[in-house]
């Protein structure tokens, strides 16, 4: 198990991971961007989107950094910006901490399967703090 810190841009994420790549050493990230995720004919993905950054990352020294621009229409600011990001291969840790990080606090999105995880789910605890929590299927390129 894994805490990472997951960085959010408005739309300059592509220019920041290079930057931060050249920075500390390490080689250019793939890069995932909206565009290259499945679609859903139910809700179109807005032209503007399709070469934002969905999701990146760079090893640091060691510690995992994850990288993303922000969807059209969300704020980013200050405070927002940062998320840990709890990453597991143990789906009962991923739901327990998930439940008590809640208590007190908003879920922003409940636990479900999306494309890259059987179990993802996202919520502010009642410090503030935002929390993305993630199961490690192994499987993931990004």
């Amino acid at each position: 198990m894994s805490v990472d810190v997951y960085l959010t841009f408005n739309g300059n994420c592509r220019e920041a991971v290079e930057f931060y790549a050249e920075a500390f050493g390490e080689e250019k990230p793939k890069i995932m961007s909206f565009g290259d995720s499945p679609q859903d004919p139910n809700y179109p993905l807005p032209e503007e989107a399709k070469d934002l950054v969905m999701h990146t990352r760079l090893s640091i020294d060691g510690s995992n950094v994850m990288f993303s621009d922000a969807f059209p229409g969300m704020e980013v600011k200050e405070g927002n910006n940062i998320t840990l990001s709890l990453v597991s291969k143990d789906e009962n840790k991923i739901k327990s901490s998930f439940n008590k990080l809640k208590e007190g606090g908003t879920v922003d999105m409940e636990l479900q399967e999306t494309f890259w995880s059987k179990c993802y789910g996202q919520v502010t605890d009642k410090f503030g703090i935002h929390w993305q929590v993630s199961l490690d299927s192994g499987e993931n390129a990004y």
